[in-house]
């Protein structure tokens, strides 16, 4: 199987019933509990640059570190959970395991108090259940769908958990308004909602069989046969090389702050923007992805990245610079989140779906520990400006390599074959 055909699925044109049905019911289960999800994670995200960087103190390397090191430390485990899923076909269990890793998280921040250490740990917990839980959740989705709707799945799911993004910041700023400068308020409310999402998956969603009941177990030599598949490597090392092009949403809010000279109490409201736009685009740019191919869809997508760098550097300031930004950064999630694990999964064999998935986030999130560093460097070394414009052209770089690994130009925009 060649990348190239799956860019864009080449199926027979949909019936009526089809175009009738958006995504299953599984799926809106699983975008229900993201959706639930977000919103606490949000809660915390939106508040917690903040209070390491201006609470704390603490140096935009350090910053990087501690956002970079334990995103990429957790990365390996969540091949380990992706296999685990696949072996033993309990993808809900190891996505529920993460899930609730994630909740007790929150509780976590309020024991840590003001030790960085303490906050790094509880960091990584955190960061280790959206490493387990994310390749089996998605692993559910395209099982869930045909393979030629998967683009349009994955935009809604996308979309619901946007809002989740969409509603997090938000409550953090209402709860913020509420008790006063209370990050344990946040942390509090945040793992109640957590907990929320764990009793919606345990009750709604449905494992879906992958394979024959006799069938033999997936084997540890089988998953790393991966590896020997060439449009697998091809896509699993643009994945990553996409993730050297992508900063953390913590430096680009600091840097828009910072920049604008925006009040503190405003902060938690630029990811809201970030998450209006993903919203608004994520099942759109989903069906369009079914439409023309999802690799255009998924550079489109990072031309949007480029985009936000170079506004983050440019002349324009004030609300237009505010609201464009914000913008194209939405646009650019809607655009990659979801549709690259919809172009992957036709890649994939279904018993093999969340390994595979989960060897493509892991290369994604090691990128991303080593981006979020080098960022930080730079910060320090040449100031956030000079730092930006270099992410701006380390992603026209990288996008000339995934599109010169994924696709020639001339399958860029494959066309449907008639039956």
């Amino acid at each position: 199987m060649y990348l190239s055909t799956v860019s864009r699925p080449v199926t027979d044109p949909p019936g009526p019933r089809r175009r009738l049905a958006l995504v299953s019911g599984n799926v809106v289960a699983l975008g229900a509990v993201s959706l639930i999800t977000d919103v606490s994670a949000e809660m915390v995200a939106a508040v917690l640059p903040l209070y390491l960087v201006l609470g704390l103190q603490l140096s935009p390397v350090a910053f990087g570190v501690l956002d970079g090191v334990h995103t990429g430390a957790t990365a390996l485990l969540r091949v380990v959970g992706g296999f685990v899923a696949d072996r033993f076909r309990r993808r809900k269990l190891i996505a529920g395991v993460g899930y609730t890793l994630s909740a007790v998280a929150k509780l976590g921040l309020l024991l840590a108090g003001r030790s960085v250490p303490a906050i790094g740990a509880v960091i990584a917990v955190d960061r280790l259940g959206k490493g387990v839980r994310s390749a089996p959740r998605d692993a559910l989705i395209t099982l869930s769908t045909p393979p030629e709707a998967l683009g349009r799945a994955f935009g809604v799911h996308r979309a619901m958990d946007s809002v989740g993004a969409f509603l997090g910041p938000l409550a953090a700023f209402a709860v913020l308004l509420a008790v006063g400068q209370s990050y344990d308020a946040v942390f509090v409310t945040s793992f109640c909602v957590a907990a929320l999402a764990v009793v919606v998956l345990v009750l709604f969603v449905r494992e879906r069989p992958s394979g024959a009941p006799d069938e033999s177990r997936v084997s540890v030599g089988e998953a790393w046969g991966l590896l020997r598949s060439r449009p697998a490597r091809r896509l699993l090392l643009a994945a990553t090389m996409l993730g050297l092009a992508t900063i953390g949403d913590g430096f680009v809010y600091l840097v828009l702050q910072r920049r604008e000279d925006l009040g503190l109490r405003w902060f938690p409201l630029l990811a809201v923007g970030t998450s209006l736009a993903y919203l608004l685009l994520a099942a759109p740019l989903g069906v369009l992805a079914d439409r023309i191919g999802r690799l255009p869809v998924v550079v489109g997508g990072y031309l949007a990245l480029g985009a936000t760098y170079l506004l983050l550097s440019g002349p324009l300031h004030g609300w237009p610079a505010l609201a464009l930004t914000l913008a194209l950064y939405g646009a650019f999630y809607a655009a990659t989140d979801g549709v690259l694990i919809a172009l992957a999964g036709p890649v994939l064999p279904p018993r093999l779906r969340t390994t595979g998935i989960a060897l493509v986030q892991t290369g994604q999130a090691l990128a991303y520990l080593v981006s979020s560093v080098l960022f930080g460097l730079a910060w320090q070394a040449w100031g956030p400006q000079t730092a930006v414009r270099a992410a701006a052209v380390a992603v026209a770089g990288v996008l000339v390599v995934t599109v010169l690994l994924l696709a020639s130009p001339s399958r860029l925009f494959p066309r449907r074959v008639s039956p």
